[in-house]
């Protein structure tokens, strides 16, 4: 069931153990809104115990680390899910096991998971929404609640680049900046990457395969992968790259998994490419999404779909 954010609030405060959870694979807004959270609740009602699970990401421990939660935490806990659409994409898929689930996202809510659920697609990510919650409900933020909020948000705007960039996010965003934290930093931070990256991004931009449409298309074996020493995670790092090509209007990733089958990244700059990835076991948002492939054969299947949104006046 839909909620609010008082009722949410109201939620946390009758519970005395609080596990957050966030996607797998993550980005800078699934560990900024999960982990800035945890520090909101933290500061507000110090006698809680508050746990963030997950894998830990080591491109990403720059932002937070997770902690050890064991299986009897869960047992009469509060679980909030923040920046997931689905449940296969849950991040420790223990998140049944506590008395009441709570999902907050900015997906659109094709899997209506949880006790009670926030969605707000309207937002640029889920840290929006998080800053948003506790500044409506007048909670103290520290400096390091901020900092992470606000690490999210540029993550998933690419920097206020993309069209989910509202006037509301960016007033939060300037709320946030009221704090004293390193924001400079951070905008540093994401914008550069190691050698290794730079040498991938080499290959991408040599293998791209550019169609007339304005489609593009790049395949990322196992092999690959490991002559550059990238991890999955690692590779995210080059996602927004075949976009800086100005004939590229959609384009699309292939990533090989250990088991033969693919990661698919999908991006775009105007054509809505997320009814895609929901054809192949995923979805996401109108410029960014995920999906799955099962074989060379359906990657086909996918650059011929894309081709096609991109014909389309």
């Amino acid at each position: 069931m839909m909620t609010t954010f008082d009722t949410i609030l109201k939620k946390i405060k009758a519970y005395d153990t609080i596990i957050i959870h966030r996607h797998q694979n993550p980005d800078p807004d699934a560990i900024g809104s999960q982990a800035g959270l945890k520090e909101i609740i933290c500061q507000n009602f110090p006698d809680k115990k508050v746990f963030l699970t997950g894998f830990d990401e080591p491109s990403l421990a720059w932002i937070s680390q997770m902690d050890q939660v064991g299986d009897e935490t869960y047992d009469g806990a509060l679980v909030i899910v923040t920046d997931t659409a689905n449940q296969p994409r849950i991040d420790d898929d223990r998140y049944t096991k506590g008395r009441f689930l709570i999902k907050i996202d900015h997906h659109p809510n094709d899997d209506c998971y949880g006790d009670l659920y926030y969605v707000d697609t309207k937002a640029s990510s889920a840290s929006e929404i998080i800053a948003d919650f506790a500044f409506s409900q007048n909670l103290k933020l520290s400096d390091k609640a901020a900092c992470l909020l606000y690490t999210g948000i540029v993550g998933d705007t690419g920097r206020f680049l993309y069209s989910s960039t509202s006037r509301k996010t960016l007033a939060i965003a300037s709320q946030l900046r009221a704090y004293h934290f390193d924001f400079a930093a951070i905008s540093r931070q994401m914008d550069s990457f190691p050698f290794k990256i730079a040498k991938l991004q080499g290959y991408v931009f040599d293998h791209l395969i550019v169609d007339d449409s304005g489609a593009a298309s790049i395949l990322l074996s196992q092999e690959t992968l490991q002559s550059f020493n990238v991890s999955l995670a690692e590779s995210s790092a080059i996602v927004s790259a075949p976009g800086k090509i100005d004939t590229v209007q959609a384009w699309v990733i292939f990533i090989e998994q250990t088991d033969g089958s693919y990661r698919v990244r999908l991006r775009s700059k105007e054509k809505v490419i997320n009814e895609i990835a929901k054809r192949h076991d995923g979805g996401g948002h109108p410029l960014a999404s995920g999906a799955n492939s099962a074989s060379l054969k359906e990657n086909h299947q996918i650059f011929q779909e894309l081709i096609t949104v991109c014909q389309k006046i």
